[in-house]
């Protein structure tokens, strides 16, 4: 089944994009038609917020979709998209990173990962803050089946431009301070109210969901 205009914005959302900066298209909640149809338009990087979903999806889609897992992570969860999953975005404890390098070991993968920083000024937000990231970073021993492939943060859902401005400006800093020395390749930021803002902060990962599957 067709959606009226998918394509069409997708390809809106798509082309409002530096080609630097890496487009997650977050399918969460939609169908695997919808999915496909984006897919047809060029897009190859699908983001899914829950396990269950991305796990059900995944088998009925092409072979060659980049699966990012995008929510939260539960540790006993990993086991089941260790076998497939390209990227999580969501590493907020040494608990959980230390579980997925056991179950990519397990599938003799290595699996990037980011590490979820708290900037919001919401309770409803998850991750290390910027001081428990920086002293994470600055003493960690790279493990052998998984690679911190960079950082992940979601700004206040506020009109306050400034505020967003400034939460994405400081995630920005703490990616610079380390990228060289642990190889950072993503500072995913920003999403479909925020990703213009969250891109000439210095993003070049934006999970945009909402202005492209919804009408």
């Amino acid at each position: 089944m067709t959606v009226p205009n998918l394509t069409e914005r997708y390809l809106s959302v798509r082309n409002s994009i530096p080609s630097h900066v890496v487009l997650v298209a977050v399918s969460k909640f939609h169908p695997v038609e919808a999915i496909q149809q984006v897919y047809d338009a060029g897009q190859r990087i699908f983001g899914e917020n829950r396990v269950q979903e991305m796990m059900e999806k995944q088998p009925l889609l092409p072979k060659d979709i980049e699966w990012h897992l995008i929510g939260t992570l539960q540790s006993n969860k990993v086991k089941y998209i260790a076998p497939f999953v390209s990227l999580i975005h969501s590493v907020d404890s040494v608990k959980l990173l230390a579980e997925i390098d056991k179950q990519a070991k397990k599938n003799n993968r290595v699996i990037d990962c980011l590490l979820e920083v708290y900037i919001a000024k919401e309770d409803s937000k998850h991750g290390f803050n910027l001081q428990e990231a920086d002293t994470f970073l600055s003493t960690y021993t790279p493990m052998s089946n998984t690679h911190i492939a960079g950082l992940m943060g979601m700004a206040t859902n506020t009109s306050e431009t400034e505020q967003v401005r400034n939460e994405f400006r400081s995630l920005a800093s703490l990616y610079k301070k380390h990228q060289q020395t642990l190889g950072f390749k993503y500072l995913s930021m920003g999403m479909s109210n925020d990703y213009k803002i969250a891109i000439e902060e210095g993003s070049n990962m934006v999970r945009i969901g909402s202005s492209i599957f919804k009408a």
